[in-house]
């Protein structure tokens, strides 16, 4: 069984991704000299789209590749950080055993 990774190591593996290109690669049709490819992302709300050339493909493709793996890593990251967070608070819960006190006086009844 694989042991998951600590926080620490993941922010390590974040450090170590160079380059990074959102979107997805997609061959646009084929030509007479192969396939012509093309870069789809979404951007403030907009689907844009550019023409990638033979020779940036490889290129393209590895960035895209690390794009995912830091949103995976990222994703990773938050889950670790929400887990240390609930256990933390679940362990102050347990450390309180009384209620907390008033600082507000007891009330006495007035004899009329």
């Amino acid at each position: 069984m694989k042991q998951q990774p600590d926080a620490s190591q993941i922010l390590q593996q974040i450090a170590q991704i160079q380059r990074m290109e959102p979107g997805k690669l997609c061959v646009l049709r084929q030509g007479p000299k192969g396939p012509y490819y093309n870069l789809q992302c979404r951007e403030r709300g907009k689907t844009l789209s550019r023409y990638v050339p033979g020779d940036q493909v490889e290129i393209v493709a590895e960035h895209t590749a690390n794009y995912q793996k830091f949103q995976l890593l990222v994703s990773q990251y938050a889950q670790i950080i929400i887990e240390q967070t609930r256990a933390e608070r679940n362990e102050g819960l347990k450390k309180k055993t009384s209620p907390p006190r008033s600082s507000w006086p007891k009330s006495r009844k007035s004899s009329s």
